[in-house]
């Protein structure tokens, strides 16, 4: 088994939250959390933060150089391409996607996507929101890195150079994929526990306040006990719609 390696794509710009990936969690940036979180997989070896190369995100270079994580800098517009160049430049034989609004992501649901790759090598893709069990901000993919640098020849089409996977996932007559689900304590689709609003981040900065200090590995499973006590809490976002791929 060649290098597993997780690719985050990071900008400043984003449409709706500028600056989010910089936004304080428990005195850390919201982009320190998520590698923090990341490092805790079995399976992942390096982190490698794509980012554009705009002079804005001349921070998210020096946040993963503090980090002692890889970074590659690329087309804003293009997430595919830039990716696809952030893999092949440290090696990846297979990549693990999960997205810089993601601070709330937990080893566990990681390993069990990158766990049904390892035990069904011949797989294309695996994730864990073909069918959405987890909550949203806990979606994770892998796939090899040469089927999406085959995907990133053949496609022209802008919404796949903006949703990285979305070729993949979108052609099932082509690619084998198979979908993760969550364990049933933790089957929450309905939560939004992804970092795309300000309200999204009350929500995010509430639960790490409440339970970052107690547990810096608190999971899935504590966020959604400390919720069903505190389901007020759920109301905070519950108003934000996803913007869809397409």
């Amino acid at each position: 088994m060649g290098k597993i390696n997780a690719v985050v794509a990071t900008r400043m710009t984003s449409s709706r939250l500028p600056g989010k990936v910089l936004m304080e969690l428990c005195g850390q940036p919201s982009l320190v959390r998520l590698i923090e979180r990341l490092r805790k997989s079995k399976y992942i070896h390096e982190i490698i933060i794509a980012t554009t190369i705009n002079p804005e995100d001349d921070v998210v270079v020096q946040t993963a150089s503090e980090q002692k994580v890889h970074c590659y800098r690329g087309s804003e517009e293009d997430v595919l391409q830039r990716t696809v160049e952030a893999a092949k430049a440290f090696d990846s034989e297979w990549i693990v996607q999960v997205t810089s609004d993601c601070p709330l992501i937990d080893a566990e649901a990681i390993d069990a996507v990158i766990q049904r790759m390892l035990e069904q090598p011949y797989l294309d893709y695996v994730g864990n929101h073909l069918v959405r069990t987890y909550p949203l901000g806990y979606s994770v993919e892998i796939f090899r890195a040469s089927v999406l640098e085959h995907v990133e020849q053949i496609t022209k089409d802008p919404a796949d150079r903006e949703h990285v996977s979305l070729y993949l996932y979108e052609h099932p007559e082509e690619y084998k994929l198979s979908n993760v689900e969550a364990p049933f304590f933790l089957r929450h689709p309905e939560y939004r526990l992804t970092l795309d609003t300000e309200d999204d981040y009350k929500l995010i900065n509430q639960i790490y306040n409440a339970l970052y200090t107690h547990n810096p590995d608190f999971t899935l499973y504590d966020i959604i006990k400390y919720l069903e006590i505190n389901p007020e809490l759920t109301q905070i976002n519950k108003h934000i719609e996803q913007k869809k791929a397409r």
